[in-house]
C-alpha cells in the first residue's frame, strides 16, 4: 500500500468523484478502503477491471481520508491519469 502517491499530483476523493472521473477515462490508479461499503467496493472495483485500472487496498476509511489529507474518512480516492488537463 503506497497511499504516498496521494499526495503527489491531481486525486479525486469519494465515491461519486472516483466514479465519474473512471467513466470518463480520466484515472491511472484507484484506492479504496477496506471497511468501505461492499456495494461501492463492488461497483468501484467492477469498472476498474472493465477498464483495466489498478486498484490498491487500504486498512481503512480514516487511514485513506488521511493520506487524502481530509479531515474525515475517504471510501475511495483515485490519481488522475497524467496525460490529463
Amino acid at each position: 500500500m503506497n497511499v504516498a502517491e496521494l499526495t503527489e499530483g491531481r486525486r479525486f476523493v469519494g465515491f461519486k468523484q472516483v466514479r465519474r472521473e473512471l467513466l470518463r477515462g480520466n484515472v491511472r490508479k484507484v484506492f479504496i478502503a477496506a471497511d468501505a461499503d461492499v456495494l461501492m467496493i463492488q461497483e468501484i472495483t467492477h469498472i476498474c477491471s472493465e477498464r483495466g485500472v489498478p486498484v490498491e487496498t487500504v486498512d481503512s476509511m480514516a487511514s485513506l481520508g488521511r493520506a487524502c489529507v481530509i479531515d474525515r474518512g475517504a471510501a475511495t480516492a483515485a490519481l488522475q491519469r497524467d496525460d490529463r488537463c
